[in-house]
């Protein structure tokens, strides 16, 4: 009797340590997922401009453009639109046909061998902002882990390349996928509605 009464504790026992397992899990979802996936789509899009070195974040509110944040970032070794792998330039969105971001990733594991003597090294930041690039493929928005100094700047592979304290305001407070990403060509001052934008309060 004595055997049956501790059999039937063991049993009640790992039925609640189940139980509390699957509660947790089901309370942990929801924060993993709101880590990966991307808020709701808006009205707000970003400007890249490879003249100023600087990303910024815009919208627009009850009819006009907000200037919401500003980014100093690394842009492409090399200058010039991208025209195929490995050329080391960033590529441009063409007239009116901005980019978008397809996907919101966390990057906090990537590495990256940059050949320059240090190896297999974490590169990315927090977060990848990956865009749909048209012809072009691994094109995204990411931090600089090893490469802060770099920013601003002109020494990333063809990606924009943020401070990873600026990708994480980024993705945290503005990014959503499908949001428009336009990258100027070099020669491609302000916009005449960038000059005319209001700075948000």
């Amino acid at each position: 009797m004595k055997k049956l009464l501790v059999a039937i504790v063991a049993i009640a026992c790992i039925c609640t340590a189940l139980a509390e397992t699957k509660a947790k899990k089901a309370k942990e979802t929801p924060k993993t997922k709101k880590e990966t996936v991307a808020k709701a789509k808006g009205s707000a899009f970003i400007v890249i401009s490879k003249k100023d070195l600087n990303l910024r974040v815009y919208d627009v509110v009850k009819g006009d453009t907000v200037l919401l944040k500003e980014f100093p970032v690394c842009l492409s070794k090399n200058k010039g639109n991208k025209q195929k792998k490995g050329d080391m330039k960033t590529p441009e969105s063409p007239k009116g046909k901005p980019f978008s971001i397809s996907q919101i990733q966390d990057a906090s594991t990537w590495r990256h061998d940059f050949h320059d003597g240090r190896g297999n090294i974490k590169a990315y930041g927090h977060w990848f902002l990956r865009l749909i690039t048209p012809g072009h493929s691994g094109i995204g928005i990411h931090g600089s882990t090893n490469n802060e100094a770099s920013v601003p700047g002109r020494a990333s592979e063809g990606c924009i390349r943020l401070r990873d304290a600026d990708i994480i305001t980024l993705k945290e407070k503005y990014a959503y996928v499908g949001m428009p990403v336009i990258i100027k060509a070099e020669n491609e001052g302000e916009y005449d509605w960038e000059k005319r934008v209001k700075k948000a309060k």
